[in-house]
């Protein structure tokens, strides 16, 4: 895998948009730790965290960002947020928008029912996203999370049938909800726009699956593991998805909780460097 389409995210540090989620390293330290591992692109992490200038500073490339927005609700119009949100990220000369069907709860440990109708609205305006980002030279890809909208396979599905948007396929959320995702790379792979690249422990993914374990809990106690040292076979995942012409991003994404701020070289760091190798070798 060549260097020049690999990129980071701010939550491999353990920095999360969810309230609460753990201790949130400094931009300074978590862009340092970056281009200390040659990581020459990234994510922009929560609202605010890594904006353009910063990133341009380091001399970090800005990818694009997940931006969580309920999309289902009749009464509640998203657009208007998305829009500035796209203008941050077309400022900054990103290219990809990476939406996630959120609840209107914070977290992703609890999941209410959507009504038929609040699944109209969403196809509705899974597709209106798709043209507002298109219209402003961004790719717009849906992503399945847990703890969204969007989690299982018949949601997933669902998307794909019902709306022209892209698929950000994240291998460890789609486990975890239910889906093989080599499986769904190999079918669906013209959709994929994005990707974001976990390895997990299946039997802590079987565990959050089953209701067993909350998610975050599940990532506080190992969920994630270093690229190639889980149970996805994604060297199998890499090969389609590029035999298919896939063009795009492969995102290092492992979630990590921090509680307290790691020593220098501690941390998540030693994990993100095995990661990258393994992925230098693909």
């Amino acid at each position: 895998m060549k260097r020049e389409r690999i990129a980071g995210a701010p939550i491999s540090w353990g920095v999360c948009e969810v309230p609460g989620w753990g201790h949130q390293l400094t931009p300074e330290r978590v862009l340092a730790e970056m281009t200390e591992l040659g990581i020459s692109a990234s994510e922009f992490g929560p609202d605010g965290f890594l904006p353009g200038p910063l990133l341009a500073a380091h001399g970090v490339t800005a990818v694009g960002g997940f931006v969580p927005a309920v999309l289902h609700d009749p009464g509640h119009d998203p657009l208007p947020d998305i829009r500035a949100d796209l203008d941050r990220f077309t400022a900054a000369g990103a290219r990809t928008l990476v939406l996630a069907a959120a609840t209107g709860l914070d977290g992703y440990d609890e999941r209410p029912a959507v009504s038929a109708d609040g699944w109209r609205t969403l196809l509705d305006r899974l597709d209106a996203v798709t043209d507002l980002a298109a219209s402003l030279g961004v790719t717009a890809a849906l992503h399945p999370h847990v703890g969204t909208v969007v989690e299982g396979p018949a949601e997933v599905d669902r998307v794909l049938d019902g709306s022209r948007i892209g698929l950000c396929l994240d291998t460890g959320h789609l486990l975890i909800g239910g889906t093989d995702p080599v499986a769904l790379a190999r079918r669906a792979a013209s959709r994929v726009t994005h990707v974001h690249l976990k390895d997990v422990d299946p039997a802590a993914a079987g565990a959050v699956r089953g209701g067993r374990t909350t998610y975050t809990s599940a990532v506080q106690q190992g969920l994630y593991r270093p690229l190639g040292q889980g149970g996805l076979d994604l060297t199998a995942l890499i090969t389609h998805l590029e035999s298919a012409g896939y063009p795009g991003w492969y995102v290092m994404e492992q979630d990590t909780v921090l509680t307290a701020p790691p020593p220098p070289g501690q941390g998540p760091l030693p994990a993100i460097r095995a990661s990258l190798h393994w992925l230098t070798h693909q």
